[in-house]
């Protein structure tokens, strides 16, 4: 059986968040930078620690002045213990609010599959090997012709915008 520890799940991540796991909604808004290295990484990142602790996935509008711009991804543990690991992320007096839990959609994700392939593999370089996604697919799956649901693909677009 292998053993982490949230300190190790944490080392992790931050090296392996880069710019190129970065959600291109959130790059247009501010590039990202090794300065902020959760910025535009929630979604997927949400979904790797639901591989590694299942819970539920949480998504809760972001908003900043009044305008909404985006959606932030964030997890709850079986043990009802929320875990937000990029909620560093907003510098700028974002608030987020109107959080709601969300299925998970089976299969890979219609947008950012590679990107959070990427942040598996790296995240995995640093852990050893992970447990495969939640969704029951391998993770080296890039494809799995069928297409989720309107619902499912709401859900999974949902994750790709903000955080």
């Amino acid at each position: 059986m292998t053993v982490w520890n949230l300190l190790e799940l944490d080392r992790a991540l931050r090296a392996s968040w880069a710019a190129d796991t970065c959600s291109p909604d959130d790059q247009e808004r501010e590039p990202w930078s090794p300065d902020n290295p959760a910025w535009g990484h929630c979604d997927i990142t949400a979904l790797l620690v639901h591989d590694l602790f299942g819970g539920d996935l949480l998504v809760g509008e972001v908003e900043h002045d009044g305008v909404r711009q985006g959606y932030h991804w964030w997890n709850a543990l079986p043990s009802g213990i929320q875990l937000d690991a990029t909620r560093e992320q907003f510098r700028h007096g974002q608030r987020v609010g109107n959080a709601r839990a969300v299925t998970r959609p089976p299969g890979p994700l219609p947008r950012r599959w590679a990107e959070y392939l990427l942040l598996r593999e790296r995240v995995a370089a640093h852990l050893g090997a992970l447990p495969g996604p939640a969704g029951g697919i391998s993770a080296g799956a890039a494809d799995s012709g069928t297409a989720p649901s309107a619902e499912e693909a709401e859900a999974a677009s949902d994750a790709e915008s903000a955080g």
